[in-house]
């Protein structure tokens, strides 16, 4: 057994015992504890079995990762339960230990310390439910509750025969972790449904191999836009998640033939996919420049895109679309760059899968701690960006709070 399972293993059990002691504290049917300890047992075994067959730099298959997932709604439920116990505990410490020193010597040893109160643990047992429950629904039914977010955005300098022009944005397929092609279809029927003018894929169509996208290829293909579809790479498309082959030679060269693959995928699903390239949408004897750079991210992310290649064949003064998987690239390259680019479209985040979110009002995941632009619309000096939420799904078999987005962006001509 490898020493990462071993860790998880005490880390799952220890929680799992302490949060225990509040099941105890509420309930006196010992049919509940047998289906507590039935349950949480029955999980994880599900999940030491799944990793055991599991091999490292290979694409995590689907049960793995939902073996995953409920060990992780089943682990975040004893954590809360422990949390709430272990505050308990440092109080009922106290009162021990000041009891021991102050307190009446004819009050019995066993007295010294309060046993746990039911209502504390009855809370604690009612929070610990809203992520167990949370997590279980994001899996069930969250991964594929795709959302249509709409914005409009208004420019000075849009060219008048593009005023109210709509593009469509996807991003972060992720083809390898999907299971169900009905669901999916059901997506690209409703990004269909938009009759948008333009649809942009901005990275991560799959999770590693070029064949996870094989089986839903059919389906993407249906996908239409009168003025084209465009996409772009994000870091999972080249493979660098994989290990290929024990030789590095080879290695390198079967990464090589799979990213190969993947383009020409892309290729026959009516994709042009933009490496470092610019292309003109033209309309009325007037343009935008739509720019597409190769995946750039700060943080030990591959840094393939090239923005100067990129703009190469744009002008200055055109109106420019930026298609960029990450959005750090936006701060560290874009905004400091001597072109200005109107819109920049990125993916990358999936908003954690998890958070809340009331739109136009309040949204909230832990990935905020790592990026500051990692949902929706952002504005700096001028220039827009969207962080599309994704399409997808990886990890986490499912999305709560954080759903699937379609982002559906219409372009303004700003009235004087």
């Amino acid at each position: 057994m490898s020493r990462f399972v071993i860790v998880i293993t005490i880390f799952y059990l220890v929680f799992a015992f302490y949060g225990f002691q509040a099941i105890k504290t509420i309930f006196k049917n010992q049919w509940v504890y047998i289906a507590y300890i039935t349950l949480f047992l029955a999980a994880f075994g599900y999940f030491i079995f799944k990793i055991s067959t599991y091999m490292p730099g290979s694409a995590m298959r689907t049960s793995t990762a939902v073996s995953a997932g409920i060990v992780l709604a089943f682990l975040s439920l004893a954590m809360v339960l422990s949390i709430a116990l272990f505050f308990e505990d440092i109080y009922r410490i106290g009162v021990y230990i000041v009891n021991k020193l102050f307190g009446s010597r004819a009050v019995v040893e066993t007295d010294l310390m309060p046993s746990r109160r039911k209502f504390i643990s009855s809370i604690a047992l009612g929070i610990a439910a809203l992520p167990f429950g949370a997590l279980l629904y994001g899996m069930y039914k969250g991964k594929y509750n795709y959302k249509v977010l709409k914005y409009t955005l208004e420019f000075d300098d849009l060219p008048d025969a593009f005023d109210g022009y709509q593009i469509t944005q996807i991003s972060d397929v992720h083809s390898g972790s999907f299971d169900n092609a009905k669901k999916v279809a059901y997506g690209i029927d409703l990004i269909n449904k938009q009759k948008s003018d333009m649809l942009l894929f901005t990275g991560d169509m799959v999770n590693n191999e070029a064949t996870e996208m094989e089986p839903y290829a059919d389906i993407f293909s249906r996908l239409e836009a009168k003025d084209g579809k465009y996409s772009v790479l994000g870091n999972h498309d080249y493979g660098d998640y994989k290990q290929w082959h024990e030789d590095q030679t080879q290695n390198d060269i079967l990464k090589k033939e799979n990213l190969k693959r993947l383009i020409n995928i892309q290729k026959e699903m009516g994709f042009d996919l933009l490496l470092n390239e610019s292309r003109f949408i033209e309309k009325d004897g007037q343009r935008i420049a739509l720019v597409g750079v190769e995946n750039w991210g700060k943080g030990g992310f591959k840094k393939a895109g090239d923005l100067q290649k990129a703009k190469k064949l744009v002008d200055q003064n055109d109106f420019k679309v930026l298609m960029s998987h990450d959005p750090s690239h936006w701060e560290e390259e874009v905004i400091p760059d001597n072109y200005h680019y109107h819109l920049t479209l990125s993916g990358h985040t999936h908003g954690m899968q998890f958070g809340v979110e009331i739109p136009g009002w309040f949204k909230w995941s832990p990935v905020k701690w790592r990026y500051k632009q990692w949902a929706g619309i952002y504005k700096e000096k001028g220039q827009f960006i969207n962080v599309n939420r994704g399409f997808g799904f990886i990890g986490y078999p499912g999305r709560f709070g954080i759903w699937p987005e379609i982002s559906v962006i219409t372009l303004k001509k700003k009235v004087a």
